[in-house]
């Protein structure tokens, strides 16, 4: 396959350079970007914009990059390129939506703008960007076209962000790309221009973003907000008489609408998830496997799902081979597939989800039994689940007679979508409790802190010794599911999901323990100290004292700015109380 572009081979690269990763300026802090550059403001929400046509003897080709100095590299085009149409099979005629996530090339050039990285430690843990990773939000149109040779027109507008923002780019597109279709390229830089106008993406405020003579009016949630609620935008004053579109979220789909092919194992699902268990979504197109897939992995909410997930995976993906190969255990992965060869290539797979066309049930959907792998011959199977695992909870028979009254009822989707989200919430909650007390009491006392000793370390976590805690401080606090949560624990204990929740909590203690230590220095009289101790012993406290402050700008460990200002005068202080020579050096060493 041929990769064709329009953007100049010797261009900067935009997205990847310090211009790229530049905030709005709006330098409230220290450190903060302090200039906008063109294409910044764009930068914050988008890395380009791309359009994939398909030519009958190059296949599918990028035909426009845009911005024009944009920069990708030839393996990510090349996934772009297979990404952003659907298989042939699926039969997907007219207008489709999709969205799929692929590895960013290595060895690229990485730099950081303070501001955004503020932006990204404010948001909910399973919002932040991954910086290994993109996504792609498609806009797929295929029509009949007798003038064309092929006889169809078509054609991918593809949207390439490091946002997982799925609603918001799913509803951007929606608006943009029919017309584009129409207008073409000089409609994609004015689509651009308009990006480029947004504000920064600040978690908890509500932003207006123009496009296209449309105002999208939204908000991010943070990681300060209860779990599982947000914050309905709405039209409030009469200024916003101009806004066209109120977005109710900026990354949820449709779970309920998502889990109806799978409506009785959800349960089970979620366990899965939780435990990082290889799944292969198996669909007709891009359009409900992608959907299926970031439903799935938003089902343990507000855990993090910390192993990799394709919502829409092909066979010419470049982890093709890494992830079907039969000569290790399927990886800790959840993959969104419509090609039949992945029937007969991932049969290996411990957990298969079969889905047909996502539809709405117009009556009560029937039991529907696990069904064993062997069964799965081809996508044509039944839909269903193919698995041979054993749940660890027992089915809880609630919340499916609470779905199957609302179906009866004609209870609106979305209603039926809060239900299942506030289920799933409650029952990652139940299971996250105890862990995360247990995990606070690992943290030293604050008496144990002083300021002329190093932080004190976390307790090592001991398996045996958490799961002696559940018997009074388990999950029957606040959940009635019965079962082997013992077993689940352990089990947990093992995967990718409680190693990066752990590795979490971990950095935030340390961080707190390091802003403790802190405090403890502040309220210290350091300048009695040094008139107590030899002149290399106040100059090696200075040289400490230096480094605590950039390691507390550098980490952005939680400490009162307060704090931040009267060490700085304590250091001042010492300083004057020195012989010139070294007040010279000293004012000069560590400064940033």
């Amino acid at each position: 396959m041929s990769l064709r572009e329009r953007s100049p081979s010797g261009a900067v690269e935009a997205g990847e350079n310090a211009a790229a990763e530049a905030s709005p300026a709006e330098p409230d802090g220290p450190g903060r970007c302090l200039s906008l550059l063109p294409w910044d403001r764009f930068s914050a929400w988008l890395h380009c914009v791309c359009v994939v046509g398909f030519d009958l003897e190059l296949g599918q080709a990028v035909e426009v990059i845009y911005p024009l100095h944009s920069k990708l590299t030839d393996k990510e085009k090349t996934n772009i390129c297979y990404l952003s149409f659907p298989d042939s099979n699926s039969g997907c005629l007219g207008d489709t939506q999709f969205c799929f996530r692929f590895r960013r090339s290595t060895g690229r050039k990485v730099s950081f703008c303070c501001f955004l990285d503020q932006l990204d430690r404010d948001l909910p843990v399973y919002l932040k960007k991954d910086p290994a990773y993109y996504y792609g939000y498609v806009y797929f149109r295929q029509v009949r076209d007798k003038s064309l040779k092929r006889g169809y027109f078509q054609k991918s507008l593809v949207l390439i962000s490091k946002l997982p923002y799925v609603h918001l780019f799913r509803t951007m597109l929606k608006q943009i790309a029919p017309e584009y279709f129409e207008k073409s390229e000089a409609f994609l830089e004015a689509v651009c221009s308009d990006v480029d106008r947004w504000p920064p993406p600040i978690p908890g405020k509500i932003l207006h973003l123009p496009i296209m003579g449309i105002i999208m009016k939204l908000r991010i949630p943070t990681y300060r907000d209860k779990p599982g609620t947000t914050p309905i935008v709405q039209n409030m004053h009469q200024v916003d008489a101009q806004i066209s579109m109120a977005l109710p979220t900026v990354h949820e789909v449709d779970l309920f609408r998502c889990f109806c092919p799978v409506f009785f194992h959800i349960q089970m699902l979620w366990e899965l998830v939780l435990l990082g268990e290889p799944l292969v979504v198996m669909a007709p197109s891009p359009s409900e496997s992608s959907e299926t897939v970031l439903a799935l992995v938003s089902c343990i909410s507000p855990l993090k799902y910390c192993s990799d997930f394709r919502p829409y995976f092909t066979i010419h993906d470049s982890e093709f081979k890494e992830y079907t190969t039969r000569t290790q255990a399927p990886p800790s992965v959840i993959l969104g597939v419509t090609n039949p060869f992945f029937a007969k290539t991932l049969q290996h797979w411990p957990h298969i989800i079969r889905i047909g066309d996502i539809k709405l049930p117009g009556e009560v959907p029937k039991q529907v039994k696990v069904k064993k792998l062997k069964n799965l011959k081809t996508l044509d199977s039944k839909p269903g689940v193919y698995t041979s695992y054993k749940p660890y909870l027992n089915k809880d028979e609630e919340i499916v007679k609470q779905l199957q009254k609302g179906v009866q009822q004609k209870r609106p989707t979305e209603a039926q979508s809060v239900i299942l989200r506030r289920y799933f919430l409650e029952l990652t909650e139940s299971f996250i409790i105890p862990l995360e007390r247990y995990v606070a009491s690992l943290m030293p006392l604050q008496k144990c802190i002083s300021p002329w000793k190093s932080p004190p370390q976390l307790r090592q976590f001991n398996q045996d010794d958490f799961m002696k805690t559940l018997e009074k401080a388990g999950p029957q606090l606040t959940s009635g599911l019965k079962g082997d949560w013992i077993g689940l624990y352990r089990h947990f204990l093992k995967s990718p999901n409680f190693d990066g929740w752990f590795r979490s909590r971990q950095k935030e203690m340390t961080q707190k323990l390091e802003a403790l230590h802190l405090e403890a220095l502040c309220n210290e009289n350091l300048v009695f100290w040094s008139q107590k101790h030899t002149e290399v012993e106040t100059v090696d406290l200075v040289l400490k004292l230096k480094n605590k402050l950039l390691q507390a700008d550098r980490e952005h460990l939680p400490v009162k700015t307060d704090t931040l200002k009267k060490l700085q005068m304590h250091i001042n202080d010492i300083i004057l109380a020195l012989p010139d020579d070294l007040q010279d050096i000293l004012l000069k060493t560590g400064t940033t």
